[in-house]
């Protein structure tokens, strides 16, 4: 099993896009269990991955619980870079 960071990147690697609600649902199975499994902590790794230039931020919406939901895409580099470093 790999570090949670690097599933969360290499889902963005096979989905066009993707909400912090989304990751969650997609990696629940196998990494539920894991502390930093949380909204916050995933939302962090993901405005990380925008920042370090691997994933960028394709807009948002608010929900219907008036919270901002953002979504994330793997342009080509970034998708690329993550592919190289890590392994399926």
């Amino acid at each position: 099993m790999k570090p949670l960071n690097y599933a969360i990147l290499k889902f963005f690697t096979a989905i066009e896009k993707a909400s912090t609600i989304e990751v969650m649902d997609a990696l629940r199975p196998e990494y539920g269990d894991f502390k930093a499994f949380t909204k916050g902590a995933i939302l962090d790794a993901l405005l990380t991955a925008e920042t370090n230039g691997l994933l960028e931020g394709v807009g948002g919406v608010i929900s219907e619980d008036n919270e901002l939901i953002l979504y994330f895409r793997a342009h080509e580099e970034g998708a690329k870079t993550i592919n190289r470093y890590i392994a399926d």
